[in-house]
């Protein structure tokens, strides 16, 4: 059994056969956009849901199965490249990027917590695998994230850049399973998501990964009050930036406007797609 579980797709347009023979890797196909969300609705449903359930429900989970839905809906979207072919993944995978502060706040380290499948869970089930898989993560309980951790930890300055390029020629190019050589199988799934709200700020752009073959990266803004016109008039509104990074490989404007009107339906109209409250 490989590290993916993948299907090629054959039936590609000429356009995407000429970005694919354009660019040669993931350093330079990066295509940014930001988009604006009405986040009323979504807040007034956050505070509904820890009423009734007690959990501290945020934005994080919520945009993690809007994103699941997006990649659902737009499966092309949901793929990598391999040989120069564009492969479709049999899975959705959500990557959540997390702070490690265990070492005291001289030395922060990032790593991530990766949930799988939430296009078929509940917003509750994703909170809770969310919060089981963070705590793992933040006291470094998780064995294979450890194991990973450990390795690198012992390669040599270096050689960092080649070992990188040979993990990711070995794992997604040829599609092994690496868990042997302590390498978490597919540890950075369909789609990364950050959340530089808690930082403060409202707009930044994620790079795209060489090696984590990771086409689409997004960026969560905080959650600000701002005048919005409404109606021909101006009135207090909750507005969220959703800043993206996209590789144009395979990911053009057409799947951004399919992926961005999925994204505002289940953002801006919660209680007619989250769980029922």
């Amino acid at each position: 059994m490989g590290n993916l579980e993948l299907v090629r797709k054959d039936d590609v347009s000429s356009f995407r056969k000429i970005a694919i023979g354009t660019w040669r890797n993931a350093y330079d196909p990066s295509v940014y956009g930001t988009m604006e969300l009405r986040m009323e609705e979504a807040i007034r449903y956050i505070h509904q849901f820890r009423e009734k359930t007690g959990k501290k429900l945020t934005v994080s989970h919520m945009v993690a199965k809007a994103a699941a839905m997006v990649l659902k809906e737009c499966p092309d979207a949901n793929a990598l490249l391999r040989w120069n072919r564009v492969y479709l993944r049999q899975r959705i995978g959500i990557f959540f990027q997390v702070v490690m502060t265990d070492e005291g706040a001289h030395k922060v380290d990032l790593s991530g917590a990766t949930l799988y499948d939430l296009e078929d869970k509940s917003v509750e089930t994703i909170f809770d695998e969310f919060s089981a898989k963070v705590e793992q993560v933040r006291t470094r309980k998780d064995p294979a994230l450890e194991k990973a951790r450990n390795t690198f930890l012992g390669i040599p300055y270096f050689a960092l850049n080649w070992v990188l390029k040979l993990i990711s020629f070995l794992s997604y190019t040829l599609n092994m399973d690496l868990r042997w050589a302590g390498i978490p199988k597919d540890p950075f799934g369909s789609m990364m998501i950050t959340n530089i709200g808690s930082l403060g700020l409202d707009t930044a752009y994620v790079p795209l990964v060489p090696y984590a073959r990771v086409p689409i990266l997004l960026a969560l803004g905080a959650v600000k009050d701002v005048p919005v016109v409404e109606k021909g008039h101006i009135v207090a509104g909750k507005i969220m930036r959703v800043n993206a990074t996209f590789d144009h490989r395979f990911i053009d404007g057409f799947h951004a406007s399919v992926m961005s009107r999925i994204m505002r339906q289940w953002m801006e109209h919660p209680f007619e797609h989250f769980d029922k409250i």
